[in-house]
């Protein structure tokens, strides 16, 4: 008896150990080889660089409180736009958390006689969404404008070259990126 059940969980042991090394350690690493051969900047996070230094990433959203800036969404990731603590707020129409952040979000970003987007008020699916619709960087522009001394219609032509269109309509929506918007308005200042 005892030799009827090795004979028959040796080869499930072997077909174990094989499948581990091949799925657990072969396919990663060929998988993250052909990535970095193929799309190095990608598997590497996207990271936007300044003078050899990254300066964040082109796939996560950053805080700019500043009103020389333009800003993000809301993050509902941890204290701002931490990536470890990724997730949505889970926050109902009914709660009281949710209310008072609308609120000062409301007084925070309001402009008499004008309907205030929602992605500025909303946070997205992640929290980390680092783009904004075309109409909520439009919206933000006589801010922008006014805190750094330039004209609305100068901001405007920036917000608009920075949209990005996707390749097919039904692919997704035109976006704006803030990180690389808020860079190009810093290039444009020097």
């Amino acid at each position: 008896m005892n030799k009827d059940l090795l004979s028959s969980l040796r080869p499930s042991l072997v077909m174990t150990g094989l499948f581990a090394l091949l799925l657990g350690l072969a396919y990663p690493l060929a998988m993250t080889g052909i990535a970095q051969a193929l799309f190095p900047h990608q598997a590497n996070g996207s990271l936007v660089m300044e003078k050899g230094q990254p300066v964040g990433s082109a796939l996560i959203g950053q805080a700019f409180a500043s009103n020389r800036y333009f800003h993000p969404r809301p993050s509902a990731a941890g204290k701002g736009y931490d990536a470890m603590a990724s997730s949505g707020s889970n926050l109902g129409p009914t709660s009281q958390a949710l209310v008072d952040r609308l609120k000062g979000d409301i007084s925070k970003n309001s402009v008499a006689g004008t309907n205030i987007p929602p992605d500025l008020l909303t946070a997205s699916a992640s929290g980390l969404d680092p783009d904004l619709s075309p109409e909520a960087a439009l919206y933000q522009v006589d801010r922008v404008a006014h805190a750094r001394g330039l004209s609305p219609a100068t901001v405007e032509t920036l917000v608009t070259h920075a949209i990005e269109r996707p390749w097919l309509p039904f692919l997704g929506d035109p976006h704006v990126n803030v990180l690389a918007l808020n860079r190009a308005l810093d290039r444009m200042a020097r």
